[in-house]
């Protein structure tokens, strides 16, 4: 029978569990579904973001194995709002760490902003371990990217929630705001960090939907969340993604283009504008690309929502169940 595609039910995982990935970080993970499933791996966003329980609601659970973590410093990884040790390429470590640690030989990697440089630079270290891809919100992580949503570009479509973001921020230092705010997110003063943080993540919250999500503000606006997911965020903005050059992701296309992909992205994403998903698609033969024309950033709106499960339902359509 035909199924549209819509989240799954809401499920609890079967295995829960922290990996030791170095002397400081612990990394928080856990698995749901069906442990003969095909194997997934959510990648969040951020970085800094943390996994919910909605995203487990991605994936068929009677065909996937889905592994979830929260990458260093957030969710229930600790230590929390850690910058130490905390790079893309510790994150990379992390994840071929927790592959090995599951026993798992192949994984599709399913990534959305943030979580979409992240799976993208684990296919350009170890292809042979992904078996297909699905991305939401292309991020490469390149200059210009930044520079649009955090130095001048999506501000001028949200002049009220830009005003409140460039507040924090005295006149003379606001050439540089990435810089301006890295400052305040690593002060001394506890106050001066949580002021930074809540208003540097509710820009972003404000920013992410197509029409504004309540939700995603109140969210945004939680202390704990704010800490980790603005102090990590702008340590690596202000570090370039810890890549060698700027175009770094799409320069390294040829170490995963022979690998099944979905791009899906909103038209009116003002986070990660459309651009990028177009230029990655570019450079990316067994790439397809949905661009969904009544969407912003968020994975939860209608058509992008519908659009990952589609791609998740194909992907398990073509993997066989192995039986014990």
């Amino acid at each position: 029978m035909h199924r549209e595609p819509t989240p799954y039910p809401p499920i609890e995982p079967y295995r829960t569990g922290h990996l030791q990935v170095s002397d400081l970080h612990r990394v928080y993970f856990e698995e749901c579904g069906n442990p003969d499933g095909k194997p997934a791996l959510f990648v969040h966003g951020g970085p800094g973001g943390g996994i919910e329980p909605e995203h487990r609601q991605l994936f068929d659970p009677e065909r996937y194995r889905i592994v979830l973590f929260d990458q260093r410093g957030c969710g229930q990884s600790t230590p929390h709002a850690e910058l130490r040790e905390n790079t893309t390429w510790d994150l990379v470590a992390d994840m071929e760490r927790l592959r090995e640690h599951l026993g798992v030989d192949q994984w599709l990697l399913f990534g959305g902003s943030w979580g979409s440089t992240l799976s993208l630079a684990y296919a350009v270290r170890h292809p042979a371990n992904v078996s297909e891809m699905v991305l939401r919100g292309i991020f490469l992580l390149r200059q210009d990217e930044i520079d649009w949503f955090y130095q001048d570009g999506a501000g001028r479509f949200f002049p009220e929630e830009w005003a409140a973001y460039l507040a924090p921020i005295p006149p003379e230092e606001r050439r540089d705001m990435v810089s301006a705010y890295y400052k305040r997110l690593t002060s001394p003063d506890a106050e001066v960090r949580r002021g930074a943080a809540m208003a540097w993540s509710i820009w972003e919250g404000s920013t992410s939907t197509l029409l504004a999500d309540p939700a995603k503000i109140r969210q945004a606006g939680d202390d704990t969340f704010a800490d980790a997911f603005a102090r990590i965020e702008c340590h690596y903005f202000l570090n370039k993604g810890f890549f060698e050059t700027d175009g770094y992701l799409l320069e390294q296309a040829g170490r995963y283009r022979d690998i099944p992909a979905t791009i899906v992205q909103g038209r009116y994403d003002m986070v990660c504008p459309v651009k990028s998903a177009w230029d990655l698609a570019g450079v990316w033969p067994k790439a397809t690309l949905a661009v969904i024309d009544d969407a912003g950033h968020a994975y939860s709106e209608p058509g992008t929502l519908k659009a990952l499960i589609k791609a998740t339902d194909t992907y398990a359509a073509q993997h066989k169940l192995s039986s014990r």
